[in-house]
């Protein structure tokens, strides 16, 4: 049998119905091909856009076509400083940026669900601001909740002492409340966190506030300088002996100050039904500044009937931060979360 004839005897063993058959099959085949290159042209398309693109392949034979999806990704706001004073702040010594306290603004990823903001304070003795470890760190893990935090940049002694601080404080709660539309949050649900002599300042914030001068000509200044809720992390509390952190009081009151300067810089002697309610944590091994300083407040706290919860680890030394490596201490950060959303602070309403 010559070529032609095993050519017809093939066309002929494969039959009419069977070249039907094979036809649609070769047609989806390419057709799903186009398909696949035109969505990989689109996905390229669609990048450029700044769009995300996910490719879902439908289940089915070797033909079956992949269908796109796509989504739009959050936006993602990068931090951004306010000055608490756009003209200078009241009582600066100079216009350095030491004399110019601020906030930087950390947002939540896509938004803010929780209608919730935190004012961060670092610690540092009032002599240095620890901003990273217990300002952006903590403001980031703010934002995984849902939460817009802020860190705030206070002045500082020797340069500066009490009231500045203080004022720095009120300032950064104020502003927030008066501009809580612009950062997406509830004018109610305006707390204050603070670490170490931050916990001094967040505390001293806590107990010393006011409603706001309504005559003021600048809005920030009618708003209310009390925090809605206080988070005190190994926290200076008392100015006195034997409990008192000694840098933080010549840092913030100066050398041998008045002992009613150091009676009236003691929180835990100022504590009403009025202060906001208190997560508080400390440790037992912290030598620098004694649990004795959250203990006394928390008690302080409990006896004027204001909701509190106090964590005291065994281990741990001061300045932790978050301490997630730790498998003890670090737990602090998930027994916060639980007490903001037993709150309330973690959905908006």
């Amino acid at each position: 049998m010559n070529l032609s004839a095993k050519t017809r005897s093939h066309k002929a063993s494969v039959g009419p119905q069977m070249r039907t058959r094979l036809k649609p099959a070769v047609a989806r085949t390419a057709r799903g091909t186009r398909e696949r290159i035109n969505l990989r042209r689109t996905a390229l398309r669609l990048r450029r856009l700044g769009l995300l693109v996910v490719l879902i392949a439908l289940p089915g034979s070797l033909g079956s076509s992949a269908m796109a999806q796509t989504r739009t990704v959050p936006k993602v706001e990068e931090p951004r400083k306010i000055y608490l004073w756009e003209g200078g702040a009241p009582g600066a010594l100079g216009s350095e940026e030491a004399d110019k306290p601020s906030l930087t603004y950390y947002a939540p990823w896509g938004e803010n669900i929780s209608g919730t903001a935190v004012i961060v304070a670092p610690g540092g003795g009032y002599a240095f601001l620890a901003s990273n470890h217990e300002g952006r760190q903590v403001a980031n893990w703010f934002n995984a909740l849902g939460v817009a935090a802020f860190v705030l940049t206070y002045r500082l002694g020797p340069r500066y002492h009490h009231p500045i601080e203080l004022g720095d404080a009120q300032r950064a709660i104020r502003m927030v409340r008066a501009r809580a539309k612009e950062f997406s949050v509830l004018p109610n649900r305006i707390g204050i966190m603070g670490f170490s002599a931050g916990g001094h300042l967040a505390s001293t914030a806590a107990t010393h506030f006011d409603d706001g001068n309504a005559a003021a000509s600048d809005p920030i200044d009618r708003a209310g300088s009390r925090p809605d809720f206080t988070i005190l992390a190994y926290a200076v509390i008392t100015m006195k002996p034997p409990y008192a952190h000694e840098g933080s009081v010549h840092s913030l009151l100066g050398e041998n100050p008045d002992p009613q300067l150091r009676d009236a810089l003691s929180n835990e002697l100022h504590v009403t039904p009025q202060t906001p309610p208190t997560f508080l944590f400390t440790t037992s091994e912290d030598t620098a500044v004694p649990p004795e300083n959250s203990v006394q407040f928390y008690l302080a706290l409990h006896k004027a009937g204001v909701p509190a919860e106090l964590h005291a680890f065994e281990k741990g030394r001061h300045g932790v931060g978050l301490d997630l490596a730790d498998p003890a201490t670090g737990e602090w950060s998930r027994l916060l979360a639980n007490w903001l959303r037993m709150r309330g602070l973690l959905t908006r309403p």
